[in-house]
């Protein structure tokens, strides 16, 4: 749901693992985290050339990029952290204890195992005040006791953690220090496609680390690596131990910060790694300053991106805009009038690109905002001005007969909705339709990914309150395309169902 009640699955088409970039060990071990995995306003420090040149800044030099990366790898840190974790209670325990069974096997099994143990973990980080705050991921410190940053001179300094958004993976960190090198804010959103990039870090633990790389897509989304994604992709080597690190452009600016690749097998460095961009990581961290808190904007519907079944569905533009699943009752969408089946094209006058792209302008939009929109409804556009609300902790969530032959829904058994499924299904008084009991492995409904335990709750637009009612509409449908609303998980979404 946008902005709070967003639950739909997302996807990626990749048969590589996210790998998240922090290196540490456990018991003398190495730990890996993978993943599946928004003022205070700080003024930026001006840009600082290196001392002795006279190449214009982002200019190589007969011996390369050096006047760019000394002044920004002096600002880039080293950032250990660890935390306490339980060990699980091991069942044989007892017995190696027991004199008999040392008699035996001698003391090669420990007497004790510990019921607690440290883990550790490397990450980076980079200065962004004189003063001594530093932005680097949440995954760096998260849930840590202990943090220690170590800066390029050597010089060690206790870390606190000031404040962390894991919803975009950005963490703010603060060491009493001052007259620190820091590193310039660029402008992430002037970032092209092939602009020269580098990545500086501290990987694997060796050592700080500058690797050099092109701008190779923006705006990469739909990884499932965080919730808020619109990542920077490039080439430029980045490994575990550069999450938190920086990723500056050919001037010396900072426009990124590291935080995860696409690994294969060997889970290194693939030429595909993706990082945060600096006016993401900026917002945040100005609302930590101010606020403590990030807030972001609430819309309050489900949304889902424009298939080319649902865009002849719905007579709209095939892959733009999203489309309204779900509508929270009394939310800012409700409130204002948006409806189920409605397609949102626009906001404040940009086109919506799709569910990301309508997820990130809202969530970046102030609770409080009004914010005016381009709705298709029944092939018709209306513009709607929704006031936005501030964004739940928590999304609504809930748990995750009769067939049909030579329709679409062929292979789908469903039933009416009694008491005792209502109960069974955590569902609402007010949801109506038929329970989906059973969906064929090899029907067209469950390669549309229809499930067991969804609720129908129209058919063809038409609500349907019982298996009698169900039955009729797929009749009156015939072997044609059906576009279901589902319930599930307390929230609706559509699907069509092709014929085979």
């Amino acid at each position: 749901m946008i902005a709070g009640v967003f639950e739909i699955r997302r996807s990626v088409a990749v048969a590589v693992v996210v790998s998240v970039l922090i290196v540490g060990g456990v018991a003398g071990g190495a730990l890996s985290l993978w993943a599946k995995h928004d003022s205070a306003g700080l003024t930026p420090p001006a840009v600082v050339a290196a001392r002795g040149t006279n190449v214009e800044p982002g200019a190589p030099t007969a011996m390369g990029f050096a006047p760019v990366l000394k002044p920004a790898l002096a600002a880039v840190v080293n950032i250990s952290s660890s935390r306490i974790v339980k060990t699980p209670q091991v069942p044989f325990e007892p017995f190696f204890n027991d004199p008999f069974f040392r008699q035996f096997f001698g003391d090669q099994f420990p007497r004790r195992l510990p019921r607690e143990q440290r883990e550790h973990s490397l990450g980076s980080g980079v200065i962004v005040t004189a003063d001594g705050y530093i932005l680097t991921n949440n995954h760096v410190i998260d849930k840590a006791t202990d943090i220690k940053v170590a800066l390029p001179d050597k010089s060690e300094f206790k870390g606190k953690v000031v404040g962390s958004d894991p919803k975009t993976d950005v963490a703010v960190v603060k060491i009493s220090a001052t007259g620190l090198p820091t590193l310039s804010f660029g402008d992430s959103d002037k970032l092209q496609v092939g602009d020269y990039v580098f990545a500086i870090g501290d990987p694997f633990g060796i050592g700080e680390t500058a690797t050099m790389g092109i701008v190779s897509a923006k705006g990469r989304g739909n990884l499932d690596i965080e919730d808020y994604e619109d990542f920077i992709q490039t080439d430029a080597a980045i490994n575990p131990g550069n999450s938190g690190g920086a990723l500056v452009n050919a001037r010396g600016e900072l426009i990124g910060i590291n935080t995860a690749i696409l690994a294969g097998g060997g889970g290194g460095n693939q030429g595909i790694g993706f990082a945060i961009p600096i006016d993401m990581a900026r917002r945040v961290m100005d609302q930590i300053l101010k606020h403590g808190k990030v807030t972001r904007g609430y819309l309050g519907v489900v949304i889902q991106e424009v298939s080319p079944n649902l865009a002849k569905a719905f007579k709209a533009p095939e892959g733009k805009g999203a489309l309204v699943g779900d509508v929270s009752a009394d939310g800012p969408g409700a409130k204002a009038g948006l409806q189920k089946g409605d397609v949102i094209e626009e906001i404040g006058g940009q086109t919506v690109t799709g569910v990301n792209d309508l997820r990130l302008r809202i969530a970046s939009t102030a609770p409080g905002t009004t914010v005016h929109l381009k709705v298709l409804r029944s092939g018709q556009s209306r513009d709607v001005a929704v006031t936005l609300g501030e964004l739940p902790e928590k999304a609504v969530a809930g748990p995750v007969g009769t067939e049909i032959e030579d329709t679409p829904m062929k292979g789908v058994q469903v039933d009416d909705l009694t008491p005792q499924l209502r109960r069974e299904l955590d569902l609402q008084p007010g949801i109506k339709g038929v329970v989906v009991t059973d969906v064929s492995p090899d029907s067209p409904a469950a390669d549309s990914g229809l499930r067991r335990g969804d609720v129908i709750e129209e058919v063809n637009r038409e609500p349907v309150e019982s298996v009698t009612e169900y039955r009729r509409a797929i009749r009156r449908a015939g072997n044609q395309s059906i576009v279901l609303l589902v319930n599930r998980n307390q929230n609706t979404t559509f699907l069509v169902i092709e014929p085979e």
